[in-house]
C-alpha cells in the first residue's frame, strides 16, 4: 500500500506542475493581450492602417461603423501630418481595388497626402488596377490627377517608364486623354517615340480637334524625333496642360509647412492660397471666362438643349439643330464642345456677339486698365489670353476683336509683359493688305526688336515665321478650291486678289530679311538668331512647291553670308538644304513658264540672285576658292596677306570650313592613326576624298548632301532626303 501511496504521490506531483504551467501560460497571454491593447490605444493610427489593409472584396460598407471609424482615423492623420510611403501603398491598393466600395475609393484618393515620398511600386500597381477596368471614370480621372500632383514626390520613375505602353493605351479615352497626355509628357524619353504612337495621336487630334494637350505631347515627340512628326506645331503652347492639383493643394501645402520643407516639391504645389485683395483699386477681376449659362428659362416649353448640358461630341452632333447659345458668348471660349458648335454652325450673329464681348473685355479691362505688376493680376491676364489662344488655335483662325486689340497694344507694349501670349496672338493675325502692315505691325515691332535682347529677337522671328506659315496655308486651301480671290476670314466677306496676297507676303518676307540682317550684325551673328532666321527661310524657299504660290524671294546678303561662314555645322547644313530647295522651286517655275502653265512669272533678278549665291557657295565649299574677283565678297589680296593665313583661298571648303574642321580632323585620325603631323590636304587624294564625303554625310548633313549632289553630281551613296527637310542634325 505504501508503494501504491508513494506511486500515487509521485503521480500527483506532476499534475500540480502542469496546472501551474498552464496558469502561467494563460497569464502570459493575458499580459501580451493587455500589452497589445495598450499599444493599440497608444497607436490607433497603426491599428487603423492594419484594419484597412485586411479589408477584402465583398466587405459590407453601408453601416460598417468599424470601417468608418478606422477611415476617419487615417484621414485625420493624412490631412494633418501626411502619410508615410508604406501607408500610401496600402491605401492606394484599398481604393483602386474597390474593396471598400466606390465612394470610399474617391474618398481615399482625396486624402492621400504623402508626408515624404511616394513609392514607385504603388503607382505601378495603381496603373495595373486601371487596366482591370473596374473603376468608374471619375475615379480613374481622380487617380491620374493625383499621380500628376505627386509626380515630383515619386521616389523613382524607371518602372513607370517601363510601362509607358500601358499608360499610352488610355489616351483613346476622351475623359482621360488630357491627363494621360500630361503624364506621358512627364515620362517621355526618346525611346518611347514610335511611328504608331505618333499616328495614334494624330488620329485622336483629327477626331477631337487641335487640343492643347495633344499638341504639347506631339511637340515633345517632334523634339525627340523630328523625322516622325512632320506636322506644323505652334512654337509655344502655354496652355497645353492645366494645373490638376486643386484637390490636394491646401492639404499638401499645410503638410509641407509642418514638415519644414523636408521634401522639395514643385513650386506650384506649395503656393499658399491667397485671399482676394481688399483694395478698392480697379483690378483685372473681369478678365475671366464666364461659365456656360442659359439665355432662356430652363422651364420654357421650347425644345432646346443648352450647351452646358452636353457631355460628348456625339450628343453635340445629335442635337446640333436644337442647341441654344449661352447668355454670355464669352463662355464659349472655355468649352471645347462649344467651340466645336461655333465652328460647325458658322453663325455670323454668334461671331458678332463673341467679338463684341471679347473686344469689350480686352479694351476696357486690359488695355485701359494695365496690369500693375502683381503676380495674381499677371497670372489672371495670362490665363485669359491663353484661353483666347486656345480658342483661336482650335478654330484655326483669329478673332477680329483680338486683332484690333493687338494693333493698339503694340504701340504701348514694353516687349516683356505677357510676351509668349502676345507673340502667339500676333502669329494668328490674319492676312492684311500690304499698305496697312507697315503702320500697324512693322513699325512698332521694329522699335521693340532693335532695343531688345537676342532672345526677344529670336521670338519675333519665330512669331513672324508662324504667321507666314498660316498665311501660306490659308492661301493653299483657297487655291485648291479654284479661286483667285482669297477670303481674309471665314466669317468676313472681304477678299483679296492673288496679286494683293503676293504683295503682302513679299512685304512680310522683306521685313523679316531686314530684321534678321540688322539683328545678326548687332548680335555678332548669334547662333540662336541665325538658326531662327534660317528656319524662316526654310519656309520661304518652298513657297512655290509646298504652297502653290508663284513667288520666290532670296535671302539678303546679310543672312546668306553669315550662314555660309558660320562656325556651327547646323547652320551650314540648313543653308545647304535651303539652297537645294530654292533650286527645286526655281527649276519647276522655269519649266512651267516655258510650258505657259502659269500666269505669274518669276523675276529675272531672282534667278540672277540665286545663281550668284549658288556660285559663291560652290566656289567656297567645293572649288576651294571663296574670294572670287567680281563677287559680293571680293577682298583685296594685300588685305588677305596681312592675315598671314596659309592658303587662305581654301579656308571655307568642306575640309577647312570652321563648321566642318573637327570632322576632317576626326576622319584624318581614323585614316592615318600613326601620323603625328596632321596633313588635311591628303584627304583630297584618291579614294580618301570619296571616303571623306561618305563619312561627312553619314554625320547627318542631309542638307549639304542634297546640295552637293544636285549641284556637283557628287554626294553620298546613301539615300538622300530629296523632298524633305533634314531629318536630324549633327
Amino acid at each position: 500500500m505504501a508503494d501504491l501511496s508513494n506511486l500515487a504521490g509521485l503521480g500527483s506531483e506532476p499534475s500540480g506542475q502542469i496546472d501551474s504551467s498552464v496558469s502561467s501560460a494563460s497569464n502570459r497571454s493575458l499580459r501580451l493581450a493587455e500589452k497589445e491593447k495598450r499599444k493599440g490605444e497608444a497607436d490607433p493610427f497603426g491599428l487603423a492602417v492594419k484594419y484597412l489593409s485586411q479589408v477584402e472584396a465583398g466587405t459590407v460598407v453601408r453601416g460598417n461603423d468599424e470601417l468608418e471609424r478606422n477611415m476617419v482615423r487615417v484621414e485625420t492623420v493624412a490631412l494633418s501630418k501626411g502619410l508615410p510611403p508604406e501607408v500610401i501603398t496600402v491605401l492606394l491598393d484599398l481604393a483602386l481595388s474597390l474593396n471598400a466600395g466606390t465612394a470610399n475609393c474617391t474618398r481615399v484618393l482625396k486624402f492621400l497626402i504623402p508626408a515624404t515620398v511616394v513609392p514607385q511600386e504603388a503607382i505601378v500597381k495603381g496603373v495595373s488596377w486601371l487596366c482591370v477596368g473596374k473603376m468608374p471614370m471619375n475615379a480613374q480621372v481622380l487617380f491620374v490627377r493625383w499621380v500628376l500632383t505627386v509626380f515630383d514626390l515619386i521616389d523613382c520613375k524607371d518602372d513607370l517608364r517601363s510601362i509607358y505602353g500601358f499608360i499610352f493605351s488610355f489616351v483613346t479615352e476622351e475623359n482621360l486623354c488630357p491627363f494621360i497626355c500630361h503624364l506621358l509628357y512627364l515620362l517621355t524619353m526618346r525611346e518611347h517615340v514610335h511611328p504608331y504612337r505618333v499616328r495614334k495621336l494624330l488620329d485622336i487630334q483629327a477626331k477631337m480637334g487641335r487640343q492643347p494637350f495633344l499638341t504639347q505631347l506631339l511637340a515633345l515627340y517632334k523634339v525627340f524625333r523630328p523625322d516622325l512628326v512632320t506636322l506644323s506645331l505652334p512654337s509655344r503652347v502655354r496652355t497645353g496642360f492645366k494645373n490638376h492639383n486643386s484637390t490636394w493643394k491646401v492639404a499638401l501645402s499645410a503638410v509641407q509647412r509642418k514638415n519644414k520643407g523636408a521634401v522639395l516639391v514643385d513650386q506650384s504645389l506649395s503656393l499658399d492660397v491667397k485671399e482676394k485683395p481688399s483694395s478698392r483699386k480697379r483690378k483685372l477681376h473681369h478678365l475671366a471666362i464666364p461659365p456656360l449659362t442659359s439665355a432662356f428659362d430652363s422651364n420654357s416649353s421650347k425644345k432646346v438643349l443648352r450647351l452646358q448640358e452636353l457631355r460628348s461630341f456625339k450628343e453635340l452632333l445629335e442635337n446640333i439643330h436644337n442647341i441654344e447659345l449661352p447668355a454670355q458668348m464669352g463662355s464659349l471660349l472655355g468649352s471645347a464642345l462649344a467651340l466645336h458648335y461655333l465652328d460647325c454652325v458658322q453663325d455670323e450673329s454668334a461671331f458678332l456677339r463673341l467679338n463684341f464681348w471679347l473686344g469689350h473685355s480686352l479694351q476696357e479691362e486690359f488695355l485701359l486698365c494695365p496690369v500693375d505688376g502683381s503676380s495674381d493680376n499677371t497670372s489672371e491676364a495670362c490665363r485669359f489670353l491663353s484661353t483666347i489662344l486656345f480658342s483661336q488655335q482650335f478654330l484655326q483662325e483669329g478673332f477680329s476683336s483680338t486683332e484690333s486689340f493687338l494693333y493698339k497694344f503694340l504701340s504701348v507694349w514694353d516687349g516683356c509683359l505677357l510676351r509668349p501670349q502676345i507673340l502667339d496672338l500676333l502669329s494668328d493675325i490674319p492676312l492684311m493688305p500690304s499698305f496697312y502692315m507697315h503702320k500697324l505691325l512693322f513699325e512698332p515691332l521694329k522699335q521693340l526688336y532693335f532695343t531688345s535682347t537676342v532672345f526677344f529677337k529670336c521670338s519675333v522671328i519665330e512669331c513672324l515665321n508662324s504667321m507666314l506659315v498660316k498665311w501660306l496655308t490659308w492661301h493653299s486651301v483657297s487655291a485648291s478650291e479654284g479661286g483667285l480671290d482669297i477670303s481674309l476670314n471665314s466669317n468676313s466677306s472681304m477678299t483679296m486678289t492673288l496679286s494683293g496676297f503676293m504683295d503682302s507676303v513679299m512685304e512680310l518676307v522683306r521685313f523679316v530679311g531686314l530684321l534678321a540682317s540688322e539683328g545678326l550684325r548687332l548680335e555678332s551673328c548669334h547662333v540662336l538668331l541665325l538658326n531662327q532666321t534660317l528656319a524662316f527661310y526654310e519656309t520661304v524657299c518652298d513657297m512655290f512647291l509646298k504652297f502653290s504660290l508663284p513667288l520666290i524671294i532670296m535671302p539678303p546678303a546679310g543672312v546668306f553670308y553669315p550662314a555660309l561662314f558660320a562656325t556651327d555645322s547646323v547652320s551650314v547644313d540648313r543653308l545647304g538644304y535651303i539652297m537645294y530647295r530654292y533650286r527645286k522651286n526655281l527649276t519647276l517655275a522655269k519649266k512651267q513658264e516655258q510650258q505657259r502653265e502659269q500666269t505669274f512669272h518669276i523675276s529675272r533678278n531672282t534667278y540672277k540672285e540665286f545663281n550668284r549665291n549658288l556660285q559663291a557657295m560652290v566656289n567656297s565649299m567645293w572649288n576651294s576658292w571663296w574670294c572670287v574677283p567680281g563677287s559680293d565678297i571680293e577682298i583685296d589680296k594685300d588685305l588677305i596677306a596681312l592675315s598671314k593665313v596659309a592658303e587662305p583661298w581654301c579656308r571655307f571648303d568642306l575640309i577647312h570650313h570652321p563648321a566642318l574642321f573637327s570632322y576632317a580632323i576626326e576622319f584624318h585620325q581614323r585614316c592615318w592613326p600613326e601620323r603625328k603631323i596632321v596633313d588635311l590636304g591628303s584627304i583630297k587624294t584618291g579614294k580618301y576624298w570619296n571616303w571623306y564625303m561618305e563619312f561627312l554625310f553619314n554625320q547627318g548633313f542631309y542638307g549639304l548632301n542634297n546640295f552637293i549632289q544636285t549641284n556637283t553630281g557628287h554626294g553620298s551613296t546613301l539615300n538622300s532626303q530629296e523632298d524633305g527637310q533634314p531629318k536630324s542634325q549633327p
